[in-house]
């Protein structure tokens, strides 16, 4: 019996809104994180997330790993060794900014 493709259309598209759901999901994630190292290391967003990519790329975990590790920190208190100090060192290498509203020094 023929059939016109139909079902195999159903399964291409549920499929691709599986696959949408976890890049949001996994978005949410990394926009999370990277506001949590924007209020770490008082920088813009945009440092923010290089600071994500360059940890990650650093200890070669990847990014939504190292965000997802970012916000159990911020939960419990506990970073892996090596995530910690990646992220420190991305941190001195971004640099401070200045505080909106804090006396220029």
């Amino acid at each position: 019996m023929p059939t016109d493709g139909g079902s195999d259309r159903i399964f291409a598209l549920q499929e691709e809104v599986q696959q949408l759901k976890e890049a949001v999901a996994s978005h949410a994630v990394v926009d999370q994180a990277i506001g949590m190292v924007v209020a770490l290391g008082r920088i813009s967003p945009d440092q923010g997330w290089a600071v994500l990519k360059e940890v990650s790329q650093h200890t070669n975990i990847k990014l939504r790993h190292v965000a997802e590790l970012i916000l159990v920190w911020g939960r419990t208190g506990m970073m892996p060794e090596e995530i910690r100090a990646a992220l420190e060192d991305a941190l001195d290498r971004a640099g401070p900014t200045q505080i909106p509203g804090s006396p220029e020094v």
